[in-house]
């Protein structure tokens, strides 16, 4: 098992509030696994990211059991503020993506942290 990041082992360093960029995953990814090429790796993790992005794209869904859902959402054309001038802008009608996280990755990422109370006072 890799001692970095993927691990969560990285010594000295706060797990929480690290960005991670591709080329940190696809070395992560190729020092776990010497079996392939870094230069296949690379490929590889590239070509997830494109078929999601194409999938978006399209209108189409991508889910990953266990880690969550890629999807789309429209957002209608309204009427928006300039905020430095306070002048009413038109923004036009467009698509955005959105990813929900699944029940696994929500359950890891909360490991360890306290139960947040509700706001509401039980009688």
């Amino acid at each position: 098992m890799t001692a970095g990041w993927l691990s969560g082992n990285l010594p000295g360093v706060e797990p929480r509030g690290r960005i991670v960029t591709k080329s940190e995953l696809i070395a992560e990814i190729s020092n776990a696994n010497p079996h392939l090429r870094s230069a296949d790796v690379e490929i590889i993790v590239s070509t997830i990211f494109e078929q999601i992005t194409l999938a978006l794209a399209h209108g189409s869904r991508v889910e990953l059991r266990g880690f969550g859902a890629f999807t789309i959402k429209h957002r209608d054309a309204r009427t928006g503020r300039n905020p430095r001038t306070g002048e009413a802008v038109e923004v036009d009608e467009k698509v955005v993506p959105f990813f929900k996280a699944g029940k696994e990755l929500r359950e890891r990422v909360n490991r360890g942290k306290p139960v947040r109370k509700s706001a509401r006072k039980t009688a």
